[in-house]
């Protein structure tokens, strides 16, 4: 289990929770919410670093402790 000191912010539950919903593809380390690429060019690499969401190309998804996050929220 991965795990992040830094605060999760506002702007990253938003983006888990678009993770969540399905609408969101992780391809070459940039996370696109509905087809965009996100306004914060970081939030994809820093989440998959905390361990939050998979990092391979693809649907993005969730990790058990990204849900468990949300779960908290």
């Amino acid at each position: 289990m991965t795990t992040t000191t830094t605060p999760i912010t506002h702007r990253d539950r938003a983006v888990l929770r678009a993770v969540a919903e399905g609408r969101c593809v992780y391809a070459a380390g940039t996370l696109l919410v509905d087809g965009i690429g996100c306004c914060d060019q970081f939030v994809g690499p820093r989440l998959a670093r905390a361990g939050l969401i998979a990092s391979q190309s693809g649907p993005a998804r969730l990790t058990a402790d990204g849900m468990a996050l949300l779960a908290t929220a």
